[in-house]
């Protein structure tokens, strides 16, 4: 075996990248905990509240009934961190994600560093300057945790091959249960994919065959058992929800589709620097020809069929969106960090005065994004003294770094990833939080409502959409009664609250409703919204 893949340089490397895993994980749940679940995240945080008022479940819930489109797992993770707080909070929701994240960052490590530390730490480096990669790692992201489960299947593949390490086939099949458990059915087939596609550029045939036969079966008995557990939990009918939601809806695009080429193009920007940066350096690879194969190389073409295949993969299907191809990002930034393995060539070495140029200008390029956001949004964004000054002195450090030669690219790296997190952390976060914001409205609204007790009425709000991110900041059992038109409204019998949008409440001007003055007039989802009540 090559000298790089010593055990005594292996277990050096592990335990680096056991720290450096450590180090990311305290970046990603840096913070204020006990944050307002804004966005997609208030779907996962009522379904954390609802298990910890009423204990675990097959599926997750929503106002005491099970919710057909995901599975209970990453609901359990957050309820049993919620345990000894007696409460969900953001860093109980996020740590899943957190973790699967630090757990990528440290497997990246492992599979590089034994061709290249720098490759290793830059690779790092661009996965956690992509923008789609923070703001999920900061949420409840599923297809973070899949990400996380499809990359250590491909990491236990590779490991066994150059690293001699033992085969640990029960932990693969494992992971594939894992993945299946968090995501449904996809989130078998796509580590599934990733593992094919190695066995077979490795020349692996029987195994890639005997693995994605065992996967196959998995499949079938995975299935098998969410069937059964959809019909305990709620009948025949939450079967045919189940399987609408998690497989039919999202191949024939009833719940939106996307063109087939949607990954391809949109990835420039949603995986940037990561996905533009790998397609060029593929592209170098292709025109540099044929040359004497070695382990790096083999490392980019199997994770560039892997990436693909992820990307092929997901194509079928109609429904798309950016955070589903987060297991091909990991894949994405090995590519891309490539010209600092130390590859010789005239187009590698311009590949890499590239890269650090990028990196070199980011924390500037910050400054004057900031600088333009606060003359149009100056209302909207926290105070920027702070972070002017972290990205000022992170800047000056980065223009050090040109002279010293030897660290200069993982130092550049270094000085990117903590302007783009300082700014995501301190500036973009807690704008979202203002704008999004729907506790303070909906505390309010309680506070009304408590002192004259009446049933709620949600209107025009929808009742897995703007009334979950109402009923995310309740505290306890409510059932409020749902409407979607003046002619419901008009039935209702008084006593009762009505929470609607101001547009939907200006709209009734000239009837009974529209005459009553609102007891509470409030920001709710970036949006205007009012509380009436009819006594």
């Amino acid at each position: 075996m090559p000298a790089f893949s010593s055990p005594s340089v292996l277990r050096a490397l592990h335990r680096q990248s056991l720290l450096l895993g450590a180090l990311t994980l305290l970046l990603f749940i840096v913070g204020d905990i006990h944050q307002a679940a804004i966005g997609f995240d208030s779907r996962f945080v009522m379904f954390a509240k609802e298990m910890l008022r009423h204990g675990p479940s097959f599926f997750p819930t929503t106002y005491g009934e099970p919710y057909a489109d995901y599975n209970a797992t990453t609901t359990l993770f957050t309820w049993l961190l919620s345990l000894p707080f007696g409460e969900v909070n953001s860093l109980t929701a996020w740590l899943p994600t957190a973790i699967a994240s630090s757990v990528i960052v440290t497997l990246i490590y492992r599979l590089v560093a034994p061709q290249s530390t720098t490759w290793a730490l830059l690779s790092v480096a661009l996965l956690l300057l992509s923008m789609t990669f923070i703001t999920e790692t900061r949420a409840v992201s599923l297809d973070q945790m899949l990400a996380a489960v499809s990359l250590g299947a491909f990491y236990l593949a590779y490991a066994h091959d150059h690293f001699e390490a033992p085969r640990r086939h029960f932990w693969l099949l494992l992971l594939l249960i894992l993945g299946f458990a968090i995501r449904g059915p996809i989130g078998l087939v796509i580590p599934t994919g990733m593992l094919c596609s190695y066995f077979l550029l490795s020349g692996q045939w029987r195994r890639m065959i005997s693995v994605g036969l065992q996967a196959l079966v998995i499949l079938l008995l995975c299935i098998g058992l969410l069937l059964f557990l959809a019909w305990v939990s709620g009948g025949q009918a939450f079967v045919q929800d189940v399987i609408r939601m998690q497989v039919t809806g999202r191949i024939d695009g009833s719940e939106g589709a996307s063109g087939p080429f949607y990954y391809f193009t949109s990835s420039m920007g949603n995986y940037a620097l990561a996905y533009p940066l790998a397609v060029l350096v593929l592209v170098v690879v292709l025109i540099a020809g044929r040359k004497p194969s070695s382990p790096a190389l083999h490392l980019v073409k199997y994770c560039a069929a892997a990436g693909l295949i992820v990307m092929i993969g997901l194509s079928v299907p109609q429904a798309k969106k950016a955070r589903y191809l987060l297991p091909m990002l990991p894949m994405a930034a090995i590519i891309a960090a490539y010209p600092f393995q130390g590859v010789r060539g005239r187009a590698f070495t311009a590949l890499r005065v590239f890269i650090q140029a990028i990196l070199l200008v980011l924390p500037a390029l910050l400054i004057a994004g900031l600088i333009v956001a606060s003359k149009r949004f100056a209302d909207q964004l926290p105070p920027l003294n702070a972070i002017y000054i972290i990205l000022g002195v992170l800047q000056v450090i980065a223009l050090g770094l040109l002279f010293k030669a030897h660290v200069r690219a993982v130092g550049l790296g270094a000085c990117a990833v903590l302007a783009m997190w300082s700014s995501y952390i301190l500036v973009l976060e807690p704008a979202e939080q203002n704008a999004y914001n729907t506790r303070d409205f909906t505390l309010n609204a309680l506070h009304l409502i408590d002192q004259s007790p009446a049933p709620l009425v949600l209107h025009g709000m929808g009742k897995d959409a703007k009334a979950i991110k109402f009923m995310v900041n309740v505290d306890r059992d409510l059932l409020p009664v749902f409407t979607q038109s003046a002619v419901e409204l008009t039935a209702l019998q008084a006593p009762v609250w009505i929470v609607m949008d101001r547009k939907d409440y200006q709209a009734l001007q000239g009837t009974e409703l529209g005459n009553i003055v609102p007891a509470l007039t409030g920001q709710f989802d970036k949006n205007d919204f009012v509380l009436l009540h009819l006594p």
